[in-house]
């Protein structure tokens, strides 16, 4: 069996001191926002409890799928680097970068730079410079499972939060997907943005999803993991023997008082062989009216 821990948008905090010149344009907004709603909203005693209790949980590998930080100041890269050296080393985790993570044109190699070796793939991506960002999907084979792991992350206008894969990359997707199938590898998606409309996600929303959706479609995975919404969801996209299911976890630092879900992580218990695999999902997390983390959910997704 092989065990995946999923967890997304730690929001790392607090933001450290920002000089004026590093506030211009959106990251002025994004400050405001800071203080008067995510910082009491996010804690990072939250997100210590959500780290404790799945280390406990001795999973193989650790996807974070995007939105470390949080206005993209190059004083919270060093940071959050050091919050993955104790998620744990390159080899077992797995990055992919978030809107907020490249919240600003500025920003777009900072995460490259600081946390480039979560985010090299071992066969795709794995010459590009450790310093820029990798020519995505990169690849990761890790015992039964190949991670493939997509970047949503552009820089948008104010109040805009939206995602974009890119034709090339996209194209990219589908000379991969096949392949990884052949080898009977379970194929797991990792992206920042939800690949489905969301109600009232407009300003938000991965732009290109129906192209997305349109790979999965024709060359199929095995599960799609995201984060963005701060919610638990579970949905399934069209693939070419079935539907794929497609899991979102909340913050994994939201706090019992956030306007969205609390926060939490998965757990997916992999076994079987191409063709005839079982995946469980456990939810694992904050519970209103409740103390400590604890488990919230257990379903089968596949077999």
């Amino acid at each position: 069996m092989f065990v995946l821990a999923h967890l997304s948008d730690p929001h790392l905090g607090p933001l450290p001191q920002a000089r004026l010149r590093d506030l211009a344009g959106k990251r002025a907004l994004g400050f405001l926002n800071w203080r008067r709603n995510r910082n009491a909203g996010h804690l990072s005693s939250v997100l210590d409890g959500i780290l404790s209790d799945l280390k406990a949980a001795e999973p193989d590998h650790i996807a974070v799928t995007g939105d470390l930080v949080n206005i993209s100041l190059e004083t919270e890269f060093a940071p959050a680097r050091a919050w993955l050296a104790q998620v744990g080393a390159p080899e077992q985790v797995t990055v992919v970068p978030g809107n907020h993570d490249a919240y600003v044109r500025g920003a777009l190699q900072h995460p490259a730079t600081h946390w480039g070796d979560y985010m090299r793939g071992d066969g795709v991506g794995a010459a590009a410079p450790v310093d820029r960002m990798p020519p995505f999907p990169i690849v990761r084979r890790r015992g039964p499972v190949a991670l493939i792991g997509l970047s949503t992350a552009i820089p948008t206008a104010p109040f805009m939060a939206t995602g974009k894969l890119g034709a090339d990359q996209i194209l990219r997707l589908t000379s991969t997907l096949g392949p990884l199938a052949r080898e009977g590898l379970f194929r797991i998606v990792l992206i920042h943005h939800p690949p489905m409309t969301i109600k009232g996600g407009r300003f938000k929303r991965l732009v290109d999803a129906s192209r997305f959706r349109n790979a999965i479609a024709e060359c199929g995975a095995e599960l799609i993991l995201h984060g963005h919404e701060h919610r638990h969801l579970f949905n399934a996209i069209k693939g070419p023997n079935g539907p794929v299911p497609v899991v979102g976890v909340p913050s994994a630092s939201a706090t019992l008082h956030s306007d969205l879900d609390p926060a939490a992580y998965n757990l997916y218990r992999i076994s079987g062989e191409a063709g005839a695999w079982r995946c469980e999902l456990v939810s694992r997390g904050l519970k209103r009216g409740q103390q400590g983390v604890m488990e919230l959910t257990r379903r089968v997704l596949i077999g």
